[in-house]
This record gives structure tokens, C-alpha cells and sequence, in this order.
């Protein structure tokens, strides 16, 4: 098995977080962001999106880190809590890996990544967005009152909501005032699974470090984002 991953993108490390966590021995190819090697035709082949991570599974090639995770357990750990069997349970699962998806790390990424990494600046309305989203993260963790993003045991939901999190400790942003239990929950995690937050502690110092320093893509030719000249920010 081989995951196609970067060192500090959360979809990458949740899947390695995951990979650890079930023990499943894997070969970590490291796609060169900077040098965007996720844009070849090469890479191409095996996930037309373009996007990263991919799974190789012996020739079967899943991109999505939310279908990767799903994937892993229903293949080789089908009875694992990690991924639930009775239907409330999973479909809770489900809803948090989806939360994640396409309403918090969306805004995560424009008001932390995407500033880092090309020339975007960070905006009162990104701020807003993020605010919005980590009020419904902080509702849904109050509501439920659990351990865990998805109950009291840990699961896959957990893994990118960590990784997303992950991104605003690495710029300081401070959850303590406003998202109190997210904030317990997160620290819980880091506390409780030393060995699956030091995956994600890594790739956190990474975009720690590009926050001071932004990485050079100026020699990247990037069909969305604009790329920051160098020497500015």
C-alpha cells in the first residue's frame, strides 16, 4: 500500500493518523507541493482531480481522505469502533467527516492556508466565515456533550477535524475564549493519543514555520490561486 501525501496538508495527515491508528503498514510517498508534482499529468492518472492525498491499494487507486478513511476500516478493520456499524452511530460518523468537508475546513483553509502558501490576505469576512463555523462545531460538541467529535470513543471524524484544528494552533489562533469545548475536546485528543497527534504535531510546525516565512511557489503555474512574488506576503 502506498499513500501519495504532503508533510503538512490536514487530508494527508488525518489519513496517516488514520493508517497509525490501525496499524496498517504503508509506504509514505511524498508529493512535492512546492514543485507541484499533484499537478503532472503523471499524477493525473491517478487522480484526475489533481488534489491530494491518494491511496494506492495494490493498483486501486481513492483520492478523498474521507472516502480513504471510510475505506481503510471497511477493508481491513470492519469491526473497529473506529468506524462504527450500527447505523446512528456511523451516520454520525459520517456527518462530522462531512462538517468537516464542506463547512470547516473550507474556512480554514481560505483564512489560514491559502494566505500562507499564495497571495491572498486575510480578510475581516474569512474571519467571519471562520467564526460561523466554529460556532456550529462548538454548538454540535456542546449538544452532544461527548469525548469525541462522534461520541465517547474515538473515530475516523476525529482525524481531519484535529488536522483542521491543527491549522489554527499553528498561527495562534486561540479557541479558549469563544469555543471552550471545542478547545477541551481538542486538547483531550492530543493528551489521550500521543502517538496520532505527533503525526499532526509535525505537519503544525511546518505551517507554523511558513507562517513566518511563506514558501516560494514562484515557480509554480497554479490554473486557480495567484502565486506570491517573492519577497512579499
Amino acid at each position: 500500500m502506498k499513500l501519495y501525501a504532503v508533510s503538512d496538508g490536514p487530508p494527508s495527515l488525518a489519513v496517516r493518523m488514520a493508517l497509525e491508528a490501525l496499524n496498517i503498514p504503508y509506504e509514505h510517498i511524498s508529493v512535492d507541493y512546492g514543485k507541484a508534482e499533484h499537478l503532472t499529468e503523471e499524477y493525473g492518472k491517478m487522480n484526475p482531480q489533481k488534489e491530494i492525498p491518494v491511496l494506492d491499494d495494490d493498483g486501486f487507486f481513492l483520492s478523498e481522505s474521507n472516502a480513504i478513511l471510510q475505506y481503510l476500516c471497511e477493508k481491513y478493520a470492519p469491526a473497529n469502533e473506529l468506524y462504527p456499524k450500527d447505523p446512528k452511530e456511523r451516520a454520525l460518523v459520517n456527518h462530522r467527516l462531512c462538517f468537516n468537508l464542506a463547512f470547516l475546513y473550507p474556512q480554514i483553509s481560505a483564512y489560514v492556508m491559502a494566505p500562507i502558501f499564495f497571495d491572498y490576505e486575510r480578510t475581516e469576512m474569512g474571519l467571519k466565515k471562520l467564526s460561523m463555523a466554529l460556532d456550529a462545531f462548538e454548538t454540535y460538541m456542546q449538544r452532544t456533550g461527548t469525548k469525541y467529535v462522534a461520541g465517547n470513543g474515538l473515530t475516523i471524524a476525529d482525524f481531519p477535524l484535529v488536522t483542521s484544528i491543527m491549522c489554527l494552533e499553528a498561527i495562534a489562533f486561540k479557541l479558549d475564549a469563544n469555543y471552550p469545548t471545542v478547545q477541551k475536546w481538542y486538547t483531550g485528543f492530543k493528551q489521550a493519543h500521543a502517538n496520532l497527534w505527533a503525526i499532526a504535531a509535525k505537519g503544525m510546525e511546518e505551517i507554523r514555520e511558513f507562517e513566518k516565512n511563506p514558501p516560494d511557489l514562484s515557480g509554480m503555474v497554479h490554473p486557480i490561486h495567484p502565486i506570491r512574488k517573492v519577497g512579499t506576503k
